[in-house]
């Protein structure tokens, strides 16, 4: 039941990270290695990770094998993006567009989504497929 609810806030995911290149305000951008994209970058990572994030809900809910690797490589991922983007902008306006009731808990559960569903892939490996 945790693996699909955590499927399921990462299929969330797939949604905003699909909308971020037709996003009116210039503070929406995919984040890609602590770097906020905009323009072309934005139009082509944004969809690319959207789909990898879709391939990976699929295999956690058909329970299929790559679901695990994939799960690893974006839990990872996350870990390694946060403080690259806070180290990047701390102190900038990119940091004030965002309140800190966002920003407090938005890297645990972030980090939480992604690394749970790698974790309980692992704990149940022995039933993929």
């Amino acid at each position: 039941m945790a693996l699909t609810i955590l499927a399921m806030l990462l299929a969330v995911m797939v949604i905003s990270n699909l909308h971020k290149p037709f996003a009116h305000h210039p503070g929406e951008g995919f984040v890609f290695f602590g770097i906020r994209l905009s323009g072309t970058a934005n139009m082509i990572v944004a969809p690319t990770f959207a789909i990898l994030l879709a391939v990976y809900v699929y295999g956690i809910l058909a329970m299929r094998r790559f679901a695990l690797p994939l799960g690893i490589f974006y839990a990872a991922y996350v870990i390694v993006n946060m403080p690259l983007f806070i180290l990047r902008y701390h102190g900038t306006a990119v940091m004030q567009e965002h309140s800190w009731a966002y920003l407090v808990p938005y890297p645990f559960v972030a980090i939480g989504v992604s690394s749970g569903a790698a974790l309980l892939l692992y704990r149940r490996k022995a039933d993929l497929r």
